[in-house]
């Protein structure tokens, strides 16, 4: 089963997301049955960053929240046994509160998001899951307001940059439709690296699994397929840039050379012509080095 993988995989992209703006611990112990959250999150007030880069994902964590998710649909227990935690969590909060002589306000419990990637009507409707179009969209739907919990269905999301970060979270199309979405962004993105890097390391571990012939679904072997393919764009990538830089370290090594030669030194103003001529071959700026004076080399390319 690839259950566990992706739980793991789950909680540590998600704590890389939200780290930069708050306290993330996972698989957190509560009660004596030491029953454990996957994802608890508070937002730290002094954070510089600004939570709308994560969409509906940076909404949610506004406010202290939990997250639980689950890579295939949610049963009702498995909705029960969170709500159960939830209330937990909720209880030792206000102990500590009374502890302290203090009283603790309804908006600083934190509230319960509950990802799966699809949920029947049944479920819904059991649950009393309403939406709220006007503020959350498609697939958001709130429990009655004292559950204060949520079930996000990722696969009624609709196919937008704020919903980005959560459908990564799917299954099948929709969570290959996210990765190469989020392989497009992390091209100029140096925020998204570590994320591709997380979701590189799962191809890592489903491959193993595939190939010690474990039960991998068709989903995840389509999911394998793509990561990979995507892998080795961004090494290709990796290596092409690499070429390049020691390209332009040799034309710059080469350019400082003939410049010394001629000149006695490379000066402020001489230094100032030295990029614009590694932008060309060799074949062009060899003969303009060795054939133009100083002055005429500096009004070429200033």
């Amino acid at each position: 089963m690839t259950r566990f993988i992706h739980d793991q995989f789950a909680k540590q992209y998600l704590t890389e997301l939200l780290t930069p703006y708050g306290q993330v611990e996972t698989s957190k112990d509560i009660t004596a049955e030491v029953r454990q959250i996957d994802v608890s999150f508070i937002p730290s007030p002094d954070s510089s960053q600004s939570l709308e880069t994560l969409g509906i994902l940076g909404k949610m964590a506004e406010n202290s929240a939990i997250f639980e998710p689950f890579r295939n649909p949610v049963s009702k227990s498995e909705i029960r046994s969170c709500v159960g935690k939830l209330f937990d969590i909720h209880a030792e909060l206000e102990r500590q509160a009374k502890r302290n002589d203090t009283r603790i306000n309804e908006t600083e419990l934190p509230q319960l998001w509950i990802f799966t990637p699809t949920a029947s009507t049944d479920i819904l409707e059991s649950f009393n899951g309403t939406l709220d179009i006007e503020n959350w969209g498609e697939g958001t739907y709130f429990l009655p307001k004292g559950f204060k919990t949520v079930l996000v269905v990722i696969h009624q999301l609709p196919s937008t940059p704020e919903t980005l970060f959560l459908r990564i979270l799917g299954r099948g199309k929709v969570q290959k439709q996210a990765v190469e979405e989020l392989e497009a962004l992390a091209n100029n993105n140096p925020f998204l690296a570590d994320i591709i890097e997380l979701v590189n390391n799962l191809i890592a571990v489903l491959s193993a699994r595939q190939r010690q012939e474990q039960d991998i679904d068709q989903d995840d072997q389509e999911l394998i397929m793509k990561l990979s393919e995507i892998y080795q764009q961004q090494l290709e990538g990796i290596k092409q840039q690499e070429r390049q830089e020691g390209q332009d370290r040799e034309r710059r090594a080469m350019i400082e050379s003939i410049l010394q030669v001629r000149f006695g030194e490379v000066d402020p103003q001489l230094a100032t012509i030295i990029n614009p001529l590694i932008s060309m071959s060799r074949e062009e700026f060899t003969p303009l080095l060795l054939q133009l004076s100083r002055e005429e080399l500096i009004a070429r390319f200033n």
